[in-house]
C-alpha cells in the first residue's frame, strides 16, 4: 500500500466513523419527539455501513443492527441519509415497541411507527431520495407552473432595470395567484421537507433573516431543526423548509440566489475596506431588509384586490397542519439585538432595493441539477 493510498484509506475510515456517530446521534434525536412511555422498549442498536446494491438500508432484528448502504451515504446529503435512517428506526420501533413480530415488513404497525416518528414509509429499497426526486422534470401541472416562473425569471435577466423589475414582479404575482387559487378551491396538496444549506454549530444573523423572508413571502414553512454536523462530529442545526414541491423549489432557488448575490456584492464592497465577518452580516441583513421592503411596498401600491394578494402573507391551513404534525415541539430562539454598523447596514439596504431575482442560479451548491431546471 502506497503512502497516498494509505492516507486516502485513513481519511475514508475517519469519515465513516463520523457518519456512524452521526447515525447514533440522530437515533437519539428521533426519539425525542415521542412520549417517554413509548420509548421505554427502545435500546440503541449498532450501526454499520455495507456494500448493498438493492436497498438503501435495513434493520436486522436478530443482530439489533441498522445498516445503511456505503455508496448511498458517501454520495448523498445528510437530509437524504436521515430520511432513510428514520425509515429503519421505524422498523426497529415496530418490532421492539409495537410488537409487530409477525406483521409483513411494511404492515400496519410499521405504518403507525412511521407516523409517530415522522418517517417516510417509502424510503427503502430502490427508493429515490428526495433531493433527486425534486430535481426531476416532468410534464405535470406542478412543473408547468415552474416552467412559467422560469421563463419570467429569464426575462428578469434583462439589463434594463425597469424590464427586469417588471418581469420579477410578474413572476411573484403568478406564484401568489397560483397559491391563492389552490386555497380557494381547497385542492389537495402534498408537501415535502428538505434542508437548505448545510447543518452547522453556528449560523449568522442573515441566515435567520433570510429564512424569515422565505416563510413570509414564498409560501413555505421554514424552521431550524437539529441535525448532525459531519465536519464537527456534533449535533447542530439546519434550516428546513416544507411546502409543495413547486413552492419549495422556488424558495430554495431564491435562498441560493440571495446568498450568491450577497457574496458577490460583499466581495466588491469589501475589496478595499478590509472589514471583518461581523460587518458582512450587517451588509447581508441590509440587503435582505432592502429586498423585503421592496416586496412590501410593491404589494401596498397595487390598486386592485387581485394584485394586492401578490406576495401577501397567505396562510395555508393544510401546510400548517402538516407542520404541526412534523414539528410538534417548537420554540422561539431568542437572539440578542446586534449593535452592528449602521453605515454598512444602510449600504446593504440600498443594494437590496435593487435586487432582482432572475434565472441566474442553475445548480445547487453541491447537489447537482438546477432546482428550476436547465434551459
Amino acid at each position: 500500500m502506497t503512502a497516498n493510498t494509505a492516507r486516502t484509506h485513513a481519511i475514508r475510515q475517519e469519515l465513516e466513523r463520523r457518519i456512524l456517530h452521526g447515525l447514533a446521534s440522530e437515533w437519539k434525536e428521533a426519539l425525542r419527539i415521542l412520549d417517554s412511555s413509548l420509548t421505554e422498549g427502545m435500546r440503541m442498536p449498532s450501526f454499520t455501513l455495507a456494500d448493498m446494491k438493492k436497498t438503501l438500508g435495513r434493520w436486522s432484528r436478530e443482530k439489533r443492527e441498522i445498516c445503511l448502504s456505503r455508496d448511498f451515504v458517501h454520495n448523498h446529503g445528510w437530509d437524504d441519509i436521515r430520511e432513510v435512517l428514520l425509515h429503519e428506526i421505524s422498523h426497529q420501533f415496530a418490532h421492539e415497541v409495537l410488537g409487530a413480530l409477525h406483521d409483513p415488513p411494511h404492515g400496519p404497525q410499521f405504518q403507525r411507527a412511521c407516523h409517530l416518528l415522522r418517517a417516510n414509509p417509502k424510503a427503502s429499497g430502490r427508493y429515490r431520495p428526495l433531493s433527486e426526486r425534486i430535481l426531476q422534470e416532468s410534464s405535470s401541472t406542478q412543473d408547468k407552473i415552474l416552467l412559467k416562473v422560469k421563463k419570467l425569471m429569464a426575462l428578469a435577466e434583462s439589463p434594463n432595470q425597469h424590464e427586469a423589475e417588471l418581469a420579477m414582479a410578474k413572476a411573484h404575482q403568478f406564484i401568489a395567484r397560483h397559491n391563492v387559487d389552490l386555497l380557494a378551491h381547497e385542492q389537495q396538496r402534498d408537501f415535502v421537507s428538505f434542508f437548505l444549506g448545510a447543518p452547522g454549530l453556528r449560523h449568522f444573523r442573515e441566515d435567520y433573516t433570510l429564512s424569515g423572508l422565505l416563510q413570509d413571502f414564498y409560501f413555505v414553512y421554514a424552521i431550524w431543526v437539529p441535525a448532525y454536523v459531519l465536519e464537527k462530529g456534533k449535533m447542530g442545526r439546519v434550516l428546513e423548509i416544507s411546502g409543495t414541491v413547486q413552492n419549495t423549489k422556488i424558495a430554495a432557488y431564491v435562498h441560493d440566489f440571495v446568498r450568491g448575490f450577497v457574496d458577490a456584492r460583499w466581495s466588491q464592497y469589501n475589496q478595499s475596506r478590509r472589514l471583518n465577518r461581523h460587518r458582512k452580516t450587517d451588509f447581508a441583513v441590509g440587503i435582505i431588509k432592502g429586498f423585503r421592503g421592496k416586496i412590501e411596498s410593491r404589494t401596498k401600491n397595487r390598486s386592485t384586490a387581485a394584485t394586492r394578494r401578490s406576495l401577501m402573507k397567505i396562510q395555508d391551513p393544510m401546510l400548517i397542519a402538516y407542520a404541526a404534525h412534523r414539528y410538534p415541539y417548537t420554540r422561539s430562539v431568542g437572539r440578542r439585538a446586534s449593535t452592528g454598523d449602521a453605515g454598512v447596514l444602510n449600504d446593504g439596504i440600498k443594494l437590496g432595493k435593487e435586487l432582482v431575482i432572475s434565472k441566474g442560479v442553475t445548480h445547487r451548491g453541491s447537489g447537482g441539477g438546477g432546482l428550476l431546471g436547465e434551459g
